[in-house]
């Protein structure tokens, strides 16, 4: 039976004879050009590496010529099939649709190519989540490498230049931001604003290049909640006394670095204004850096004046003065994590690496969330205060977004305190602690 049914592919693909189908361009593997037939010159060229794309054949102004459409899945059979009528019709009424692509694409730009795709495409999705975080990842990532350069030169290099940052240490994040770029680019060479080989391609191509995501070693990196741990992981915390309790959820609601938490002092809290101010000194970046206070850090301000030496400069003092030391922060995450393996749990391990949740990582789950919930990247990166932008930029931008990000850390806020999801379990200290 093998053979016969190698015999029917042959005579249904190559020959021309009977159309394509989605499940055949989807499983050919041999090398060789096969024929969509319908009379618009449409065929399907495998390479010996595997590589597929899609090519049209027109005769234009006296000549043969071969238009390139973009390679399968992204650019599927359909989506091949309505960009050759369109370049036939052209070519039927006198015009040249390679030079009418050549001179679009000498203007369209990433970010212009990514809103005109997003147009066309974002009714296609389910809910208004999954369109915010496409548009986010777009923006977050690829925008400020891509945005500016014409889709008709990006290359394989300028691709690698938005992955690579983030590779390692946010992978599922970049593997979708690919997938995305990808897409786009597909969109950019249907419409005629680009040709050649797709740069944010995967197979034989970025696959020679990256790691596998599968694969990729993440030890290098702060072990991060998993989105859904933490409003289970956050009420956990809160059952716990001590400064240290209060402190690590203090430091997951701002976003702020355990240092800059256990350093904290009363003198920089207005909380009239509810705002904490960490002066430069104090930041990796060496400049002032304003933070609000949501209602929730306020609560726990408001509980820090009641420790033992709570009438120190440290807002978060240790048991015997001074400030806390960052195993204090460490320690009381074990103990949760802990605490939850012995209620018959998992514990609060990182999604990527399997190991447990440290301190510096809920500052990746909350950019994690930033992203995406569709929040911009500029504001999610200077509520981490991280350097935004180039100098040039930087000396321009007046504003740090604060009431803004009021509002977006008040969203955070109620994940983390908000209701554990259904089936959560959220494991309760016993009486002896």
């Amino acid at each position: 039976m093998a053979p016969a049914r190698g015999r029917r592919v042959a005579r249904a693909a190559p020959g021309g004879g009977r159309p394509l189908t989605a499940a055949f361009v989807r499983t050919v593997s041999k090398p060789g050009k096969y024929h969509d037939g319908g009379g618009l010159g449409l065929l399907l060229r495998v390479e010996p590496t595997g590589s597929k794309r899609w090519v049209q054949r027109l005769t234009i102004g006296g000549r043969r010529r071969e238009i390139g459409l973009g390679a399968p899945p992204v650019v599927s059979l359909a989506m091949a099939r309505e960009a050759a009528l369109a370049n036939a019709r052209s070519a039927r009424e006198g015009l040249d649709p390679i030079e009418e692509r050549r001179r679009r694409r000498e203007t369209l730009t990433f970010a212009q190519a990514v809103e005109r795709y997003l147009a066309s495409k974002l009714d296609e999705f389910r809910n208004e989540k999954h369109k915010a975080q496409w548009r986010s990842t777009l923006d977050s990532y690829a925008g400020p490498v891509l945005g500016v350069l014409p889709v008709s030169q990006i290359a394989v290099a300028d691709v690698l230049r938005v992955l690579e940052p983030i590779w390692l240490a946010k992978t599922e994040t970049a593997s979708r931001l690919r997938g995305r770029i990808e897409a786009v680019l597909s969109w950019a060479t249907v419409a005629g604003h680009r040709t050649g080989e797709n740069p944010a391609r995967w197979k034989g191509n970025l696959s020679e290049l990256l790691p596998k995501p599968g694969r990729v070693a993440r030890s290098g990196n702060h072990p991060a909640l998993a989105l859904s741990d933490a409003p289970p992981w956050f009420a956990e915390v809160a059952q716990r006394p001590g400064a240290a309790s209060l402190a690590l959820r203090f430091a997951a609601l701002t976003g702020a670095r355990s240092g800059e938490v256990r350093g904290a002092l009363w003198s920089e809290i207005d909380l009239e204004a509810r705002i904490w101010t960490v002066p430069a000194e104090r930041m990796k970046a060496g400049r002032d850096h304003r933070v609000p206070l949501t209602a929730p850090a306020v609560a726990i301000l408001d509980a820090a004046r009641g420790l033992p030496a709570g009438r120190e400069q440290f807002v978060f003092p240790a048991p015997g003065g001074g400030a806390l030391s960052d195993m204090a922060l460490s320690a009381t995450m074990r103990r949760v994590h802990a605490a939850a393996i012995a209620a018959g749990g998992q514990g609060y391990l990182d999604a990527r690496s399997g190991r447990p949740a440290v301190p510096h990582g809920l500052r990746s789950t909350f950019r994690d969330w930033a992203a995406e919930h569709g929040y911009e990247r500029d504001m999610a990166e200077i509520a981490l205060a991280h350097t935004v932008g180039s100098e040039v930029e930087r000396a321009y931008r007046r504003s740090d977004m604060l009431e803004r990000r009021r509002a977006m850390m008040a969203a955070w806020a109620d994940l983390l305190t908000g209701d554990p999801p259904a089936g959560t379990v959220v494991p309760l200290r016993g009486r002896s602690q």
